[in-house]
């Protein structure tokens, strides 16, 4: 667990990630090209799984697509959708199905909680399956997200998520670090560090993938303006505080240049890390902190 001495200029704002999305709640969906890209891979997956949920943890669930999907497809289970920001958290009820909202008010079951993945405010041995599509990326300590997960999982229950890696947004990392001190891009953590993570938090035989997806644009403007619509601000410790000038926009865009693609289009890369992993219903036969780990190539 990383404690406050142990910040560092890539410590995320967690009070600006909450603001951030809080204003891009209601552009959020609009934008969000990718996140259902990566949903409807998601889901896929789960295509593959033999499991019976009574209860189900959408955390990060944004404006609430992926909660009302996996309520879809497990009718019977009780559907927990969690947000940091209580913007999303009110686009998910204003969108969820007139039924849902019913049943929560005549069963008195919080169906949406507003809370941190770092801190979850759910019993021990709550949920079936915790679900995150695109949000562990926000968490400053990935092996305490983990602990929580795995504290609030029945035995047997799965861990299923998406974040992003490394090589995400590498256009814009580069175009904007030249020359300068200050972070405009989060740093994102590698399949193997977080397969590692998963195994300290005792999650068994976890499976991560990766695959990359390139979004193009006509200018810099267009990338910075989808980031912006997401919600996707760069809420690092070392962000530049204040306003920024327009010199720094101009030198970013004539960086931004060097990857201009043949079509005449600007690319944004996105690092896609796949990952499930079982909570273990009995004691591993394994030392303490070591479970193996399947990592598999993409085309």
């Amino acid at each position: 667990m990383q404690d406050a001495s142990m910040k560092d200029a890539y410590w995320i704002d967690k009070a600006r990630v909450r603001a951030s999305f809080e204003r891009a709640a209601h552009t959020y969906d609009a934008a969000a090209v990718l996140q259902k890209n990566v949903r409807e891979e998601m889901l896929d997956r789960l295509d593959l799984v033999n499991i019976k949920p009574q209860a189900i943890l959408d955390a990060g669930c944004g404006t609430g697509h992926g909660s009302f999907a996996l309520h879809k497809r497990f009718p019977d289970a009780h559907m927990v959708s969690l947000d940091l920001a209580m913007g999303m958290l009110q686009q998910t009820y204003a969108q969820q199905p007139t039924l849902t909202r019913w049943m929560s008010q005549l069963t008195g079951k919080k169906n949406l909680v507003c809370a941190d993945i770092e801190a979850l405010p759910l019993a021990n041995a709550s949920v079936d399956i915790v679900w995150s599509n695109l949000a562990l990326q926000w968490c400053n300590d990935l092996d305490q997200a983990f602990t929580e997960i795995k504290r609030v999982l029945k035995p047997n229950g799965l861990l299923m998520f998406s974040t992003f890696g490394p090589d995400t947004l590498r256009e814009l990392r580069i175009a904007s670090a030249e020359n300068d001190t200050t972070t405009h891009v989060s740093r994102f953590i590698d399949m193997h560090d977080i397969g590692d993570a998963m195994t300290r938090a005792g999650f068994n035989a976890p499976v991560l993938d990766v695959e990359h997806f390139t979004l193009t644009y006509d200018d810099v403007k267009s990338v910075m303006r989808d980031l912006k619509s997401i919600g996707a601000h760069n809420a690092t410790a070392g962000r530049v505080r204040g306003l920024v000038g327009k010199g720094f926009f101009q030198q970013l865009a004539t960086r931004y240049e060097q990857f201009r693609l043949q079509d005449g289009k600007l690319p944004a890369t996105f690092e896609v890390v796949y990952g499930h992993a079982w909570k273990s219903a009995a004691t591993s036969d394994l030392p303490s902190g070591v479970s193996p780990i399947a990592f598999r190539a993409r085309g």
